[in-house]
């Protein structure tokens, strides 16, 4: 499966493309409210997040897999920076306060950097403390969940976006720093002269432009490496590679799972990790069951086995490749072992597995893990929550658990995301019900989100 793990050249742009787009309509403002009447500076920077929330709905839209954080994070300083400077000089306009004229619009000299670089710090900084709650993170996992599980392009996302707003927040913290000690030390608020000008808007330009030259340069290192490791697949051989269906199969015996404690990854050719021996690849759009019933029937040497559906995503690198996942549950003999299998392996306490995904997860392939968690959360929130979000035991100190024997006997469909939206937002959510009842106001609660199938 390796090539489910390889990186679009595509995707690796976006990366960039997100971040510089982002930058330069922060430049668009700045050079707005520079050669026009400063009190449309508001308005610019209300166009300038029109454009990016634009931008993020196009690509929602499109099932493109790009990360969004960057953008997103923009649109909510460019919203905060025009609604904070409507307020104060409303309030200079009553004569609620009264503030220095470098940040009042209706009159020159108009400086959008003293507010611009500080609220963007700030708004930045929150952002990154919560970008594990943020909402834009949560469906990107929901909707493009299995990237970090089929390839690498998950982690890089995950990696480069937290790096990208660390750079943010050490840009902006610096430009806000260097601003306000040039405005309270040595700026003469008389007349703004060249020198002023040069430190309150082009040096914010300037390194606005920097950052995005460092940043291309980066990322263009980083594909000359991930090309050198043959993880890079370009938009030619997409198209030319046509159909795949790539299965994998968990063989149940009661509480045991069928695993190979010696498999490698394709991307550690030097790590062993615990996975399931039991994967197959053909060239074609689906497989009927019969098929699929086939296939592991040969690799197990079991007839008479119960085959299940588990859930199944399309690669959003590769449209034309999907990944399905099923269980084969089979009968122990009449002893209570489980039969010997073809496929070279052992059976392993499902006990086990769960310990080691709580102790040690990096023991497991990555894409186990993922199937883990997703099993777990579906199974552990239906225990939990009702449909509504609601706790069916008062008692939060209830802590249930489960095994495959649970599993086989489940009727849950795995497929859908219902459960796990529940598990994000539950009764155990602060404020839950004036949230889900604004929700439903907003319409928000009726919408679907997108499922890979």
């Amino acid at each position: 499966m390796k090539s489910l793990r390889k990186i679009s050249t595509v995707q690796l742009y976006m990366m960039w493309k997100n971040l510089a787009t982002s930058l330069l309509l922060l430049i668009v403002m700045m050079t707005l409210s520079k050669l026009m009447p400063p009190i449309f500076t508001p308005l610019a920077a209300l166009a300038c997040a029109a454009v990016l929330y634009t931008s993020l709905y196009n690509h929602r839209k499109s099932e493109s897999s790009a990360c969004l954080l960057i953008p997103y994070v923009f649109f909510i300083c460019l919203l905060c920076y025009a609604f904070t400077t409507i307020v104060l000089n409303l309030l200079e306009l009553w004569g609620v306060m009264r503030f220095p004229a470098e940040f009042v619009f209706f009159s020159r000299p108009f400086v959008p950097s003293l507010l611009l670089n500080p609220l963007c710090f700030v708004c930045i900084s929150v952002m990154y403390f919560r970008r594990k709650k943020l909402m834009v993170c949560k469906d990107c996992n929901l909707s493009t969940s299995n990237n970090s599980a089929q390839n690498r392009i998950g982690i890089i996302f995950e990696y480069e976006s937290y790096l990208q707003l660390r750079n943010m927040m050490l840009l902006f913290g610096l430009l806000s720093v260097t601003i306000w000690i040039y405005f309270l030390v040595f700026y003469i608020k008389i007349n703004a002269n060249a020198r002023d000008w040069y430190l309150f808007t082009w040096l914010t330009v300037i390194a606005f432009l920097l950052d995005e030259v460092y940043f291309l340069f980066r990322y263009y290192n980083l594909y000359l490496d991930l090309k050198e490791n043959d993880e890079i697949i370009s938009e030619q051989e997409i198209d030319d590679m046509g159909a795949q269906t790539y299965v994998r199969y968990y063989v149940i015996c009661e509480n045991n799972i069928y695993v190979d404690s010696h498999a490698v990854e394709d991307y550690s050719a030097y790590k062993e990790v615990i996975d399931t021996p039991f994967q197959t690849k053909r060239s074609v759009n689906g497989m009927t069951a019969d098929e699929v019933k086939r296939i592991i029937t040969q690799m197990t040497g079991i007839v008479d086995g119960e085959l299940r559906f588990f859930f199944g995503r399309k690669n959003p690198t590769m449209p034309n490749s999907s990944l399905l996942r099923y269980f084969y549950f089979i009968k122990p003999l009449p002893d209570g072992m489980c039969p010997a299998l073809r496929t070279e392996g052992e059976w392993m306490d499902y006990a086990e597995i769960q310990r080691i995904y709580s102790n040690n997860p990096g023991k497991l392939a990555s894409m186990s893990v993922f199937d883990t968690t997703r099993l777990a959360t579906i199974i552990l929130t239906e225990k939990i929550f009702d449909e509504n979000g609601f706790r069916k035991n008062r008692l939060k100190s209830y802590n249930p658990t489960f095994s495959l024997i649970d599993v086989h006997k489940s009727k849950l469909n795995f497929q859908e995301d219902k459960w796990i939206h529940i598990s994000l937002f539950n009764s155990d959510t602060p404020f839950f019900r004036l949230k889900r009842w604004w929700r439903k106001i907003t319409g928000k609660s009726s919408q679907k989100h997108k499922i890979w199938q």
